[in-house]
């Protein structure tokens, strides 16, 4: 089963995981934190070396086991490893979550809540044009759009 993901979209979603799902302090994991809090979990042995590996996409040859231990630890269901559909709508939650971190971010978002379809879609036009201004590249997940 492990073996039907190319080591590359691994390592991909991997270092995505990393980089979006962070610990209260909001740096990123390390790979010694993630290797003993799988162990701790009762999960299967995991070096951070190896984890290293699986990120830089030097590896790609993880057991179902790992690759479950993984999804556990950053909250997100083992199938964000075999099916790009639920990783896609998995990645824009985590872009969501990660941009409400952010306490400007979260009270625009709050002060929106309850407007119109059309209202929001508006609010979002605008939060584009704004991007394109400042030259923020798109976010995450508005490849598409």
């Amino acid at each position: 089963m492990a073996d039907d993901i190319a080591g590359d979209a691994l390592a991909t979603k991997l270092d995505h995981l990393f980089s979006a799902v962070r610990p209260a302090g909001g740096d990123e994991y390390t790979f010694d934190e993630v290797a003993e809090a799988i162990k701790a979990q009762g999960g299967p042995t995991i070096s951070s070396t190896y984890l290293w590996q699986l990120r830089k996409g030097l590896r790609d040859n993880p057991t179902k086991r790992h690759l479950e231990a993984l999804a556990t630890f950053f909250g997100v269901p083992a199938a964000y490893f075999f099916d790009d559909a639920q990783a896609e709508r998995i990645d824009a939650e985590l872009a969501l979550l990660s941009a409400l971190r952010d306490a400007p971010v979260r009270q625009i978002a709050l002060r929106a809540r309850g407007l119109s379809t059309k209202s929001l879609e508006a609010i979002s036009d605008m939060v584009d044009r704004v991007r394109e201004l400042e030259g923020l590249p798109d976010p995450p997940g508005d490849a598409d759009q």
